[in-house]
């Protein structure tokens, strides 16, 4: 359905509470899409100048002044911002079961939550909104939209499937651990934390999948602590891993955390690996 569609639909529901809904939802899409406006002007204009036109040619040609041009530059959002797509972007963690006195209760892992707010946190430095959702044991598709999927392949076959789309890395246990497998140089690489509780370092993969109209991000975890050593080091470096002609861009991060699981250190120990359209 069109924007235009839903505009008229939701200015003729005669339903007022589901009118007001729809409202509120559809004014966060439209500052959504007005954000990731202001950045694709932004990006235009700096390709221009890139391509040889100076910042006045460029101004007389969008009939603005060169000092809305300045003003476009300082202020537009920053390029990497579209690594999670335009938004509001669907941001889910694994919901566990275990047995409560007797009776199988849902929770949450912290270091997933940890993960969740840390992605968040980014998604609105970068002017992005978000809602957080549950990933079930058996949850096999992702919500509508632009999604970050914080979500190891033995909690959900969502998580499988797009491992599935990833022809570059994997996942692979066998009788010792579970490993992170990289076909470009046959190498594995295995968890320092699993193999020894006493050595506080762990890993964990992401990748940013294209998928037609919207963008999945991946992040998964040898355990949850390397989910947010993925999440720590994403927040600094998406500028390495942004591009906005890739179809795939992964990559593997190791990170250091104190007593309290809390990242004290991460880095790229694979690729980033940017497979281009």
């Amino acid at each position: 359905m069109s924007t235009a569609d839903d505009f008229d639909e939701v200015r003729n529901d005669p339903d007022p509470i589901r009118r007001g809904r729809r409202a509120a939802e559809l004014m966060t899409v439209y500052q959504q899409r007005a954000t990731e406006l202001a950045r694709l002007r932004k990006a235009a204009i700096e390709e221009a100048h890139h391509r040889g036109l100076s910042y006045t040619e460029i101004a007389d040609q969008l009939g603005i002044t060169k000092g809305r041009i300045s003003q476009i530059r300082a202020t537009a959002p920053q390029p990497e911002r579209a690594f999670f797509g335009v938004g509001p972007v669907n941001v889910g963690i694994p919901r566990r079961f275990g047995l409560e006195e007797g009776r199988e209760r849902p929770f949450f892992d912290a270091n997933d939550q940890a993960t969740q707010q840390a992605v968040e946190s980014t998604l609105s430095r970068l002017s992005l909104a978000y809602n957080s959702f549950a990933i079930d044991p058996d949850r096999s598709v992702p919500p509508a939209g632009d999604c970050v999927i914080i979500c190891g392949p033995k909690s959900a076959p969502i998580a499988r499937q797009l491992l599935e789309h990833d022809p570059i890395l994997g996942f692979e246990r066998d009788e010792e651990a579970w490993w992170i497998t990289d076909t470009r140089t046959g190498q594995r690489h295995r968890s320092p934390y699993r193999r020894d509780s006493s050595n506080r370092t762990d890993i964990g993969y992401f990748a940013r999948h294209r998928d037609t109209d919207r963008i999945l991000v991946h992040i998964a975890g040898i355990t949850s602590i390397g989910s947010l050593g993925v999440a720590h080091w994403l927040d600094g470096h998406l500028n390495a891993v942004f591009d906005p002609a890739a179809e795939l861009v992964n990559g593997v991060v190791e990170c250091d955390f104190d007593a309290d699981f809390s990242v004290t250190d991460s880095r790229l120990i694979v690729g980033p690996y940017i497979e281009v359209l």
